[in-house]
């Protein structure tokens, strides 16, 4: 009888484990869900403040050292009952560590599989000549894998994170924002990159985005990271302590934190932007609206030197000084550009035309941006540094190019472009970044620090919806804002648009239609600190952070 009972008990205890393992699974999917809405086409920015404190809750709870402690309040037990020696489900200490690791993980697919859903646009890849099925398999791949590459980066910050559950919560804050900065360092090193903590508050929150200007976008992530951790510091604190309110002084932390930042960009947004008269260029940008499907075929040449010449046409009569055209907006040569009408309506109007088109490099190809001058002479050209993984070059060639050349016809030649390139045109030193190029902020920074005076990005985003274009949009004004320079965007199908210094869009376009459009921007020599240092603050955090826990480590040692 006694048996029974005890059987009994135990299948209760065990049914009940895996119900709360359940609970800590749907919350960490759900909380980075909610991170990934921040981001077009939702655009809930303010969720981003609150979206990583749930996952930090559950991961600093991995432990059972402030169980054995201290006595949690009863209706706090699902958050706390996550333990070293024993899983939610009684498992040995490897298993239950393999299951741990799943938290994180969900909580990083759920938001990079949401924020980044307009990867699936890419289907159907006719236009690259893939048959539907291999073309759905691709696009799927592709989801999947940069769905389980972002979860992997926030496992690598949960695993260390649950090591600090002996420290200090002020300790941990440091070291999970540090962390996290250093780990969008490192990624946004490699070829796959574009999430951000800190785009999720583009365009929305200009103001926070000031904060760029201090030390790049991780200045905004760890500005959001930060927040988060001291919410959640706040709500562990209340879990093992006397009864007494939510309110203590993580939360004051928290929101004095949040409200001196905001002020700090404040006074960033508000610093006036000199305009003298001297320093302007009218720039007009043609949105040729050309479908991939047709864009390499005879069809599409032929519109892009009709939408292209015209354009050009249309935008010299209106007294630009220079015409700006989106990534291969001529699909050609350079060496053919003679043989174009284009080029000879710049010979008899004589006004500047930077022209996305081809270069050669040997035997391979480069995306790039060509300025031709006012005789039709090509005198300078940028080749895009960051090429997009599988879309434009083939990882591991060796080993993965026999099997991408069996699912498409196209013969992959394109190179990368130089690192340290500068982009000198008639007006002055620019700035350049090719599409994919927008997501990484150190691209810009050189070129800036290095005397460019104004943005030109130009981009092709056609084979995806809308709102991959608008987060683009998002990035480039991050960009504008980091570096302090006026920004002009050339798009073959949206969205093109002149964005200010204080990333305020002065105009944009419509969406999957052909438009031209003249604005006047103003080239500018200032430096931010930024732009002067990099990104200083990442490494002080993390220098800070080791400090703190090799201090904190040799107090508990001494007692």
């Amino acid at each position: 009888m006694n048996a029974k009972v005890k059987s009994k008990k135990e299948k209760g205890k065990g049914d009940h484990s895996f119900l709360t393992f359940a609970f800590y699974l749907l919350l960490s999917l759900i909380s980075g869900v909610l991170m990934g809405l921040t981001v077009a086409p939702v655009g809930a920015w303010f969720l981003a403040w609150i979206a990583l404190a749930p996952l930090w809750v559950i991961v600093v709870q991995k432990s059972k050292h402030h169980l054995e402690a201290k006595k949690p309040k009863p209706w706090l037990l699902p958050f706390t009952s996550f333990g070293v020696r024993q899983s939610l489900m009684g498992e040995t200490p490897k298993t239950a560590l393999a299951h741990f690791y799943l938290l994180p993980l969900l909580w990083g697919i759920g938001y990079h599989s949401v924020a980044l859903f307009w990867i699936t646009g890419i289907h159907p890849m006719d236009w690259l000549g893939v048959p539907w099925w291999p073309s759905l398999a691709i696009t799927v791949f592709c989801w999947g894998f940069i769905s389980l590459w972002g979860g992997l980066f926030v496992t690598i910050w949960g695993a260390v994170m649950a090591h600090l559950n002996q420290s200090k919560p002020w300790l941990r804050v440091l070291i999970g924002t540090a962390l996290w900065c250093g780990l969008e360092s490192l990624w946004s090193s490699g070829s796959l990159w574009w999430s951000s903590l800190a785009y999720t508050q583009s365009p929305h929150n200009l103001i926070i985005l000031h904060l760029g200007q201090l030390s790049g976008p991780n200045t905004v992530t760890s500005a959001i990271a930060s927040i988060n951790g001291l919410i959640a510091e706040a709500y562990l604190s209340s879990a093992f302590s006397a009864p007494r309110r939510f309110v203590n002084k993580y939360l004051t932390s928290a929101t004095a934190l949040f409200i001196t930042l905001h002020l700090i960009g404040f006074y960033l947004y508000s610093q006036p932007i000199a305009q003298p008269p001297e320093a302007a260029l009218k720039i007009g940008i043609i949105q040729g609206n050309i479908p991939n499907k047709i864009k390499v075929k005879p069809e599409g040449y032929r519109r892009a030197i009709t939408g292209y010449t015209n354009g050009y046409v249309t935008l010299a009569a209106q007294g630009v000084n220079a015409v700006l055209t989106p990534e291969g907006a001529l699909p050609i040569f350079e060496r053919n550009f003679g043989d174009t009408p284009l080029i000879s309506a710049v010979q008899k109007t004589g006004v500047v035309i930077w022209v996305g088109a081809f270069g050669e490099k040997g035997r391979s190809y480069t995306n790039s941006l060509f300025t031709v001058n006012s005789k039709g002479e090509t005198t300078s050209r940028y080749d895009k540094s960051k090429l997009v993984p599988l879309g434009e070059f083939i990882p591991f060639e060796e080993i993965l190019g026999k099997l991408i050349s069996r699912l498409s016809p196209l013969d992959e030649h394109q190179v990368h472009g130089a690192a340290n390139q500068i982009f000198d045109t008639p007006f002055g030193r620019a700035i350049v970044g090719i599409c994919y190029e927008s997501a990484f902020p150190e691209i810009f920074r050189r070129q800036a620090a290095a005397g460019g005076q104004f943005i030109l990005s130009s981009s092709n985003d056609a084979h995806y919806s809308a709102a991959m274009p608008f987060q683009h949009h998002a990035q480039d004004i991050m960009r504008a804002i980091e570096t302090d320079r006026w920004s002009a965007r050339a798009t073959n199908t949206g969205y093109s648009a002149f964005v200010d210094p204080h990333g305020r869009t002065l105009w944009i376009s419509g969406y999957n239609i052909y438009e031209t459009h003249a604005e006047t921007i103003y080239r500018r020599q200032t430096q931010t600190l930024y732009v002067r240092w990099g990104d200083w603050l990442t490494p002080l955090l993390l220098g800070l952070g080791v400090v703190g826990w090799f201090v904190g480590k040799t107090k508990r040692g001494s007692t």
